[in-house]
């Protein structure tokens, strides 16, 4: 009896376990088609990345062959006076809309967490229209509002486009930082007699730091790679980056533009990791 017993025993276990090796084979064989397709992905998006990084370095005016390695595109940049002048007005663009942005999407967070605040709903919906417009359909209508204004085309009017698709960005990202915020803190504060000017000095801006660097990131890093927008609303004579990039291909000068993408990809893939180390403070 005991040895009965014990075969139908091995007999339930191996049933029981036969199923589960089953059941992860497939499994893993359902992950194939799904993991191929990503690895096919990647490698459509990032193979032509790739490859403008290796010409960059190619010592020939073709970029279809390659004729050696060397160095003196990316000497060339800086010789050149009409890029340095592209990358001082992308860095002056930049950085003003940065800071504006960033202190109307902090300004605009905080009234958005006032629950007395009327015009609540209307203005969170408001936030999100620059997000889903698309960038001919803002650029189209911001140059006709500028023009309509006889505003001349030039940086303020860049940097005012840059400041309507930014401050939304910041505006997010720092409303998800107050969203974890704890409100204790103030009632605490205000029982030991602080102000409420103390209140946010010393405790409110201190915890949102990491939200408004990482939103500030954020906004440099769109605004340095925008080129739709600034195309329409820029005018003649003033030239960012990527606007420069698009008439230097079309004037057929491709031998520093790929050292020049090169720098300008390493430089937004630099800030884009910076935003996010940032950004998983948040959850703070």
């Amino acid at each position: 009896m005991n040895h009965k017993n014990r075969t139908k025993d091995k007999d339930v276990k191996l049933n029981n376990t036969t199923p589960k090796k089953n059941t992860s084979m497939h499994a893993t064989a359902n992950k194939l088609p799904s993991l191929t397709t990503f690895t096919f992905a990647m490698v459509f998006l990032y193979i032509p990345i790739l490859v403008l990084i290796i010409f960059s370095f190619n010592d020939s005016k073709i970029i279809s062959s390659w004729q050696g390695f060397t160095f003196k595109y990316y000497a060339q940049l800086f010789e050149s006076r009409e890029i340095l002048e592209a990358l001082q007005n992308t860095l002056i663009v930049g950085s003003l809309s940065t800071l504006i942005s960033t202190v109307l999407g902090v300004i605009s967070a905080l009234a958005l967490e006032n629950t007395r605040f009327s015009g609540k709903g209307l203005f969170s919906s408001l936030i999100f229209l620059p997000l889903v417009m698309p960038e001919i359909l803002l650029g189209v209508s911001l140059a006709l509002f500028f023009s309509s204004l006889k505003i001349e085309m030039g940086m303020i009017t860049v940097l005012i486009a840059h400041i309507t698709f930014c401050v939304s960005y910041t505006i997010i990202v720092i409303r998800s930082r107050l969203s974890g915020f704890d409100y204790s803190l103030e009632e605490a504060a205000m029982d030991l007699g602080a102000n409420k000017w103390q209140i946010f000095l010393r405790i409110k801006l201190p915890l949102l730091f990491p939200g408004i660097m990482a939103a500030a990131l954020l906004s440099f890093t769109l605004s340095l790679d925008d080129f739709v927008i600034t195309f329409f609303t820029s005018g003649r004579g003033f030239d960012t980056l990527p606007v420069y990039v698009e008439g230097a291909i079309r004037r057929g000068t491709l031998t520093t533009i790929n050292s020049l993408s090169t720098l300008m990809i390493g430089f937004t893939i630099l800030l884009t990791m910076i935003a996010y180390r940032l950004k998983k403070f948040i959850l703070w």
